[in-house]
């Protein structure tokens, strides 16, 4: 069997790659972090790209090494963590928040700017107490509409999204960019108080709002079952254009944070006092191209959010069909459902319920790709990677406690969280896990290899 992809095959496979990852986070939250570090925009760019690039693109490069995706890679775990795991993370970066991000994304950055609010009631009484915009209702329906459609055939995923719908979105991309960097808007301005001194560490925690290293983990495994499609069946192979596509999108996903971090950082005269980056986006594009311009980022929007709901939804329904009698189609209609039901509970509410989930399980992605890395070199994989994993998990619960305010008056719990934010480096940061797990991960090679089991001795 041919072990090869074709040139625009292989390039094809990195911008869909590329595609899958560009979504809703990945174009609102730039242009606000930019905005708020203003003349120390350099250093929170670099803990953004860390996170939001480096992170995924290593994250990619642990599932082909592996070839097989978190089943491989929780192994040496407790029977049934693995399973746990990626049920957990496919929930959270599918129908729970990311994927009807996309959704809600495209509605209020793509849609409505430009048909404008209807006049009258346009709500639609639900249950008591519970209402539900038409006019969202609609877009988001026609959305996973859409979504279900480009996702029903695994096998053409390269053909509908890198070679139909990520070379239209780039070139969209492009021309923002290029209006950024000819014509700014404004000048750098003195970072707001909180990025005075940790631009860094806000940049980084801030790359957890793309959600990209959870995407990358559930990507490897649906882009090893793109290339099966094509032919490709050997590891070796395999593993060689995975971190081809992983390069391309990360090379695109990188072009496009330092355009909106540098666009974020220049947009004071025309975005001041914005509460997020859609608002910052929407206004410096506005400036600079006018009407048109609004829709150059309509197009940008619209086409980023499906690409990435479409990659979501392909990578959850694919592996929900091996858990369950459902088969990948079913799964899609289901998903693509729930997803259009979801996306009505607003973006806001998300955003908020997010937060404290990224807190508490990113650290914990993080440690289980640094931990499949090192594996060959552990005396004893099995200690090791149940300690380290253990450590994180500690620390990345208090760190994910305390983004939520209803337990800060639970005193008990306050009482722990105070002593944590006295003694714990970084953890007033919301990065508790840190040196903590780093210590564990460094002395994990210390931990004795597991003696081999006696053998029944021999009869004299």
């Amino acid at each position: 069997m041919n072990q090869r992809l074709s040139r625009a095959d292989t390039i094809g496979l990195g911008l869909m790659t590329f595609a899958f990852f560009l979504g809703a986070g990945n174009i609102i939250f730039p242009p606000l972090e930019g905005q708020l570090a203003g003349t120390n925009v350099l250093s929170a760019m670099s803990g953004f790209l860390l996170t939001a690039v480096g992170l995924p693109l290593i994250s990619i490069i642990a599932v082909a090494r592996v070839g097989g995706g978190l089943p491989s890679m929780t192994t040496d775990l407790p029977k049934g963590t693995g399973t746990f795991a990626a049920v957990l993370l496919f929930i959270i970066i599918g129908p729970a928040f990311a994927t009807p991000r996309t959704g809600l994304v495209a509605y209020e950055m793509a849609i409505k700017p430009l048909v404008g609010t209807f006049e009258g009631d346009n709500s639609l009484e639900l249950f008591s107490g519970i209402a539900l915009d038409k006019t969202q209702a609609l877009v988001t329906t026609l959305f996973f509409a859409a979504a279900l459609i480009f996702s029903w055939s695994r096998g053409k995923l390269i053909d509908n999204i890198g070679k139909i719908l990520t070379p239209a979105l780039f070139f969209l991309l492009i021309c923002l960019a290029i209006g950024v960097l000819v014509a700014p808007q404004g000048a750098l301005t003195a970072p707001v108080e909180s990025y005075r001194d940790t631009a860094f560490t806000k940049g980084f925690i801030g790359g957890y709002n793309t959600m990209d290293t959870f995407a990358a983990l559930m990507f490897g495994m649906l882009l090893v079952d793109v290339l099966r499609g094509k032919g490709v069946t050997d590891p070796k192979a395999t593993y060689k254009y995975l971190v081809i596509a992983g390069l391309i999108a990360a090379a695109g996903l990188a072009f496009v944070y330092v355009s909106l971090f540098w666009l974020g950082a220049t947009s004071s005269t025309v975005a001041a006092g914005a509460d997020n980056g859609g608002v910052v986006l929407a206004a410096y594009v506005q400036a600079l191209f006018g009407q048109p311009g609004q829709w150059i980022l309509s197009g940008v929007v619209l086409l980023a959010c499906l690409t990435t709901a479409v990659g979501l939804i392909s990578a959850c329904a694919d592996y929900f069909s091996t858990l369950t009698p459902l088969r990948y189609r079913q799964w899609v209609v289901v998903l693509s459902i729930i997803c259009a039901l979801v996306a009505n509970v607003g973006l806001s509410q998300l955003i908020a319920l997010s937060i404290p989930v990224l807190l508490a399980l990113y650290p914990l992605a993080i440690a289980l790709v640094a931990l499949t890395f090192i594996r060959p070199w552990l005396p004893n994989p099995k200690a090791a990677f149940r300690t380290v994993m253990g450590v994180a998990l500690i620390f990345s619960l208090l760190d994910g406690m305390r983004s939520i305010a209803p337990l800060q008056k639970v005193d008990a719990i306050k009482w722990l969280l105070d002593k944590q934010t006295a003694y714990m480096p970084l953890s007033d940061q919301g990065m508790a896990w840190v040196l903590p797990t780093a210590i564990i991960l460094a002395l994990a090679f210390l931990i004795p290899a597991k003696k081999p089991e006696e053998g029944v001795l021999s009869k004299a």
